[in-house]
């Protein structure tokens, strides 16, 4: 159980069709652990804690006449979540396994990082990445300012 000692300054809520489920997947596919979880005797997941490393994410049941839309009900999510992992081609490759969906392939990127975007079967938007070299800002704005699509 989470005290409030213990709590995050920031705790991202991500609202789904189906809690259980998601804690499922975020545990097969990050190792997220659970820390807590409270339901209605109907077992809608009126909140549930996981922790997946030091970051704890929290997670609850869509329901529309509460204002907690699922990214699916509302279109898509203005939200990316980026988790910093140890193998980001192995993690994608896990999620796409369990229904995930390949936004951009894991490759290297010219800020010295390996990552790769993924939409998970609730909606939300994943950036799973690994540093590959540390640079400086400089570096990383020739970088940015040699697209030319920007």
């Amino acid at each position: 159980m989470l005290s409030a000692m213990s709590l995050p300054k920031l705790t991202p809520r991500l609202v789904v069709p189906d809690a259980g489920a998601a804690i499922d997947f975020y545990t097969q596919v990050f190792g997220a652990h659970e820390i807590e979880r409270y339901a209605t005797p109907a077992d809608r997941v009126v909140h549930a804690a996981i922790s997946i490393d030091d970051a704890i994410l929290s997670l609850v049941d869509e329901e529309p006449d509460q204002n907690n839309e699922s990214p699916q009900r509302l279109g898509g999510s203005a939200v990316i979540l980026t988790l910093l992992v140890d193998d980001p081609d192995a993690v994608a490759a896990r999620a796409v396994e369990l229904g995930a969906e390949i936004v951009f392939e894991v490759a290297d990127q010219f800020y010295g990082h390996r990552e790769g975007r993924f939409v998970d079967p609730f909606g939300h938007l994943w950036i799973v990445t690994r540093v590959t070299a540390e640079l400086t800002p400089e570096q990383i704005q020739e970088g940015v300012d040699s697209f030319e699509d920007c």
